[in-house]
């Protein structure tokens, strides 16, 4: 069973920074963490989730247009975690994100991907709110 779990979202001013986590657990997901294409998502309410960014396997990464500059996706394959770095927050990056995972144990996942359809595992997500 796979389980993501996000944290690390607040309330931040514009301009501001925060540095979102998600940790993988189950035991076949966990052992192979690093053959797993990885995404963070996010939603606001009425709108669909829509992909901020995407890693591979090979580490490989790929971000959204609208943030583009401003985040940077990563993973560490020792602590099952991948994170999102998030600098000068705009107001309209105000939703909730997501992690998410697709592939599979027994092969390398590649290239990174922003399509939600694609994605088979999904976290609780954490809320991200900046003010003006």
């Amino acid at each position: 069973q796979v389980q993501l779990m996000e944290s690390g979202g607040g309330s931040v001013q514009a301009g501001g920074s925060l540095r979102l986590s998600c940790v993988a657990s189950g035991d076949t997901f966990s052992r192979y963490f690093s053959r797993y294409c990885m995404g963070w998502f996010r939603q606001v309410p009425g709108k669909e989730r829509e992909g901020v960014a995407g890693i591979d396997s090979d580490g490989s990464t790929r971000n959204a247009d609208s943030v583009k500059g401003r985040v940077f996706i990563s993973k560490d394959n020792s602590k099952n975690t991948l994170y999102l770095e998030m600098n000068n927050l705009k107001p309209e990056d105000t939703a909730m994100y997501y992690c998410a995972a697709y592939g599979s144990w027994f092969s390398r996942c590649r290239p990174p991907r922003l399509e939600t359809h694609e994605y088979t595992y999904w976290g609780q997500g954490t809320q991200v709110t900046v003010s003006s």
